[in-house]
């Protein structure tokens, strides 16, 4: 593959996690109830993740696949718990 297509194809993959980042730190910050905002967080991970995965095709380079691991882990324990302990929202 060329690489001039390869760099336009992850730009337009960053620019589009960028606008996801700034669309889902709305909703952690705005959202009505504790639920919006545990599936904001749980989404941000997500797209943590995926960040992580395009800075490796962009840079060629694995060494933070063990961070995405940990982050993995991390994001499915805190959402599990978050969820198991939660109170309802008074209305």
């Amino acid at each position: 593959m060329d690489p001039s297509i390869y760099t336009a194809i992850l730009t337009v993959a960053a620019a589009f996690l960028i606008a996801a980042f700034f669309i889902t730190t709305w909703r952690i910050v705005v959202g009505p109830n504790s639920m919006d905002r545990l599936v904001g967080m749980d989404g941000f991970i997500a797209m943590f993740q995926c960040a992580m995965a395009t800075y490796i095709c962009w840079s060629l380079n694995t060494t933070v696949a063990n961070a995405m691991l940990v982050v993995a882990l991390l994001g499915f324990i805190s959402t599990v718990s978050a969820t198991k302990f939660r109170k309802r929202d008074t209305q």
